[in-house]
């Protein structure tokens, strides 16, 4: 019995101890999303996320065959879905990939760049949790030949061309007020506002 006792006040010794250091990190950094995380807590997190992608997930290839076709389709969906927060250049430089926690990452690099097709894969379908990366699984066959797509634009962002690149910026959506300065910028110089 008094082995148990002790157990006990060990396992709540540990789990207030916790408790406290989460509190004292909480309030120490105010939670703020603005800095990097701490080489450990990136180290932890890489770790727990490729724990949590099931080996065979992570073994799968792309099943879809890379053409002209498929890199502009996967293109003009990363216009629409990544580039917000990912960039143009999948760089991660954007207000939005900034200000998220962690920072959306460089693509280009080897961090991403050496990550299999089924983690990629699994990346985009299901997201990362505790990140700014939501899941864009739609649960259709369709929607997975597009995640296909993607993870091939993935892989081709380190040889990205800057005619690409324009591309993508192109093909993104824009608000309402840019399409009507565009308007309004067309017709001034049309002559429509003499």
């Amino acid at each position: 019995m008094r082995i148990v006792v002790r157990a006990l006040i060990v396992v709540a010794g540990v789990i207030l101890v916790a408790l406290a250091a989460i509190m004292i990190y909480a309030r120490t950094t105010g939670l703020s999303a603005k800095p990097a995380p701490p080489l450990m807590e990136g180290r932890a997190a890489r770790m727990a996320r490729s724990f949590a992608i099931p080996a065979d997930v992570r073994r799968r290839t792309n099943p879809v065959p890379l053409s002209d076709e498929v890199l502009a389709e996967g293109m003009a969906h990363y216009a629409d879905h990544c580039a917000s927060c990912h960039a143009d250049d999948g760089s991660g430089n954007t207000e939005m990939g900034r200000g998220l926690y962690p920072k959306a990452p460089d693509m280009r690099l080897p961090a991403t760049q050496q990550l299999t097709d089924g983690e990629l894969f699994s990346i985009i379908e299901n997201g990362v949790r505790f990140t700014g990366m939501p899941g864009w699984s739609t649960g259709t066959a369709e929607g997975e030949t597009a995640t296909w797509h993607l993870v091939h634009v993935v892989r081709h962002l380190p040889a990205m061309t800057g005619d690409q690149v324009e591309k993508i910026q192109a093909m993104q959506p824009r608000s309402p007020e840019e399409i009507r300065r565009e308007i309004e910028e067309d017709e001034f110089l049309k002559g429509a506002h003499e």
